[in-house]
């Protein structure tokens, strides 16, 4: 595992130009260059919406990724495959999320050793802390994927990362708390960014990470080291999901096509944005988004007057997600295209379109603008709904005041007594397309129920194989295994 710093730039002062061939000794010298340090960590992100919708969405109930035009390398991941050791979006996930963690490990240490000459003892504590965020969140989105993986806590030559064992679960939340815990006090609010620094790590979205950390501790263990260890940590995240809340920096936002203003690309920065990863176009390198086209077929492209994006077939959006929005839900049309017509024949299949917006489609397919949002307020006041059902303080009438404040947004009359099935399938609506889907079921503990009933409704083409719970987990990458044999262990089922 290398840490390089190339910096692929992110939006406003996130955009740096790429610094060649650094190194660190030399490198940090001055405080602009702990700042380039720390959004060369953000530009790690910028394949992470790729991940959530390549292994969370089309992992869940969400998508039936049987395809019609060959072997794609989703079908795997929709169908449970036992040899996903060496699909390209599993390797993806544990090289990138490392780089973003040896970038912010040489950050900190540079920091540790170098640091004063950032005088300005805010902006210092600033950048330690986004660094300690970013590191928290590469370690929490491994631990979600994985289960148990390697601890780099310091800057590693490639002969030492190779000889780190995986961790013990309950050691690397320990190690994500303990970051997200120093990174919280040397945060500053939202309203404390502005022009180029608009879009950086604020101490909501630390609050946030680690409240969704407790929340996923919480959860079941399954027997598999797998996320979920049981803990009783609703209170916590509860408690700390109320300090975003009642900051007041944040706010649902209401009226007339409330729901599509979330996504708009004149829209970014908006009251409900908590974290987004930053994208924009025209940079060389090249520093926009690709996932707004990949769930797209190349031929609704084509059908809108627009050329190939790379979306090729389509990967549909399940009959059960389909039927699961009732009559009236704006939320369906907006985030769902259920067909079209190209070359004069009908497409009858669905699929997600939610960040698409046909007149800003960019000339290159690898530089969309829009930024993609991890989490926004809707987020957190549902996440507190599902601590207080498990127990954290609260009432029943504070779980189907929040439930109904994101049904009546989408034109839909309010329920009463909600529980946690029909909790996650209102955030099954509302965030479809997000990335939270598979995550979801996880930590609720309804994914052994849902897929095996899914796979049994849904399955026409016999493509999927039977749920295993071993298979909340993906496996150790081949490659991984191969560079350092007898160190990890390959996770149970594959």
């Amino acid at each position: 595992m290398g840490f390089a710093l190339t910096l692929l730039s992110c939006e406003n002062e996130l955009d740096q130009q790429p610094i060649s061939d650094p190194t660190a000794e030399t490198f940090y010298a001055i405080p602009n260059d702990f700042i380039q340090g720390v959004n060369a960590v953000y530009s790690a992100l910028r394949g992470y919406p790729d991940r959530q919708l390549n292994l969370s969405e089309t992992r869940s109930d969400n998508l039936y990724a049987v395809s019609d035009g060959g072997v794609r390398d989703w079908e795997g991941i929709n169908g449970f495959h036992r040899t996903l050791m060496s699909n390209p979006y599993v390797a993806e996930a544990w090289l990138n999320d490392y780089s973003g963690i040896n970038r912010a490990n040489v950050v900190l240490e540079q920091l540790a050793e170098h640091g004063d000459v950032v005088t300005d003892t805010e902006l210092r504590g600033r950048l330690e802390g986004e660094a300690r965020f970013l590191r928290a969140f590469f370690y929490f989105d491994l631990l979600r994927w994985y289960g148990r993986v390697p601890i780099v806590d310091h800057v590693v030559t490639a002969a030492e990362a190779a000889a780190i064992p995986q961790s013990p679960i309950g050691d690397i939340y320990n190690f994500i708390v303990a970051d997200l815990q120093a990174a919280i006090p040397v945060l500053p609010a939202k309203s404390a960014y502005a022009g180029v620094d608009q879009g950086r790590v604020t101490n909501a979205a630390a609050r946030t990470l680690l409240a969704l950390a407790y929340m996923t501790q919480s959860g079941p263990d399954y027997g598999i080291n797998g996320p979920g260890m049981g803990a009783n940590n609703w209170q916590q995240a509860a408690d700390l999901l109320d300090e975003v809340i009642n900051s007041g920096a944040y706010q649902m936002l209401q009226g007339n096509n409330a729901y599509a203003s979330i996504f708009s690309y004149d829209n970014e920065y908006n009251s409900e944005v908590v974290f987004d990863v930053q994208y924009t176009t025209g940079q060389n390198p090249v520093a926009g988004g690709t996932f707004p086209w990949l769930l797209v077929p190349d031929t609704w492209f084509n059908a809108n007057g627009h050329p190939n994006q790379g979306g090729l077939t389509i990967r549909p959006v399940s009959n059960d997600l389909l039927n699961a929005y009732e009559s009236g839900d704006i939320r369906k049309d907006f985030t769902i295209q259920t067909g079209y017509v190209f070359n004069g024949v009908a497409e009858p299949r669905s699929f997600f379109k939610k960040y698409v917006d046909l007149s800003r489609v960019p000339s290159n397919r690898e530089d969309w603008p829009i930024n993609f949002i991890v989490w926004r307020y809707t987020d957190v006041l549902m996440l507190k709904a599902e601590c207080i059902l498990h127990g954290a303080s609260g009432s029943q009438q504070q779980i189907d005041d929040i439930v109904n404040q994101v049904r009546v947004r989408a034109g839909l009359t309010p329920v009463a007594n909600i529980d946690l099935a029909r909790l996650m399938d209102e955030r099954r609506k509302e965030f479809a397309a997000e990335g939270s889907r598979w995550h979801d079921l996880i930590r609720s503990g309804l994914v052994e129920e849902v897929m095996t009933t899914w796979i049994e409704n849904e399955d026409s083409l016999n493509g999927i194989q039977p749920f295993q719970l071993n298979y909340t987990l993906y496996p150790i990458p081949q490659a991984e295994l191969d560079a350092k044999p007898g160190i990890y262990t390959q996770n149970a089922g594959y």
